[in-house]
């Protein structure tokens, strides 16, 4: 059977997610914390001798420079990356920049807990009037999405249904053609591709919003790994702090 290597890699703890507020494709920096999280995920790459032959990640800056931060760490700098939007968080529509309290207080913690832990239902979109519309909606590097692919909310759902496609079409070949791939991206759009690797069409139970405040369990930042080395079977989605997952298998 063929061995392959898929590794990704949630990036660092980001700004927003250092003051607990809704991030999704607000374009937030690397915090401190986030930064160091970068350079121990380098650290275990290296120490791992992963060696790679191209990276994906997403049009967002902490993905971008967790990325950049593993490949300058191993000596990997020169490999070719791939930039997509369709690797972004999660769109979190009018909650963007809202801390949970104060999106509690506007809300109701009933509803907020809704729009976080459900896998269909959205938040509410985020309209022209709102602070973060002109930084997001109108930004240059969305100026190439078709009429309708930029969306102003997602659900979890939606997430994975605009991720999938990238995976489909430009990803798992590579893997299938014996390339080994690296990506840094973020919470939700990761898991959704293992819960489509696992063959699980809606996931069963709540889940968290790796894109909203700080990091939950599940949600994998830079220092936690998922490594597939594959042939056939399925895929497990909890990975311990600071330690590679190899007994990944994958069908394709």
């Amino acid at each position: 059977m063929p061995n392959h290597r898929l590794v990704m890699v949630r990036h660092g703890e980001s700004t927003w997610n250092q003051e607990n507020r809704f991030c999704g494709w607000f374009d937030a920096e690397l915090s401190e914390k986030g930064a160091e999280e970068a350079r121990r995920g380098a650290q275990a790459v290296k120490d791992a001798k992963m060696e790679f032959d191209i990276c994906y990640t997403s049009v967002l800056k902490r993905a971008i420079r967790t990325l950049w931060t593993i490949l300058d760490g191993t000596d990997q700098m020169w490999l070719p990356v791939v930039r997509t939007w369709r690797l972004n968080e999660r769109h979190y529509g009018g909650l963007t920049g809202l801390n949970k309290a104060e999106t509690a207080a506007k809300h109701g913690e009933e509803q907020v807990k809704i729009w976080r832990r459900s896998f269909d239902i959205p938040p509410p979109p985020m309209d022209e009037k709102h602070p973060y519309y002109a930084s997001i909606s109108k930004e240059r590097r969305y100026a190439g999405l078709k009429p309708g692919e930029l969306p102003t909310c997602e659900s979890l759902k939606d997430t994975i249904a605009r991720a999938l496609p990238f995976w489909n079409e430009e990803i798992a070949p590579q893997i299938k053609a014996g390339k080994r791939v690296l990506i840094a991206a973020h919470g939700n759009s990761l898991r959704g591709i293992v819960k489509h690797l696992e063959g699980e069409a809606q996931p069963t139970g709540a889940w968290g919003d790796g894109g909203g405040g700080g990091h939950r369990p599940g949600t994998q930042p830079a220092s936690h790994f998922m490594a597939c080395c594959p042939a056939e079977g399925a895929l497990p989605t909890s990975v311990p702090r600071g330690r590679f997952q190899t007994e990944w298998n994958w069908a394709g």
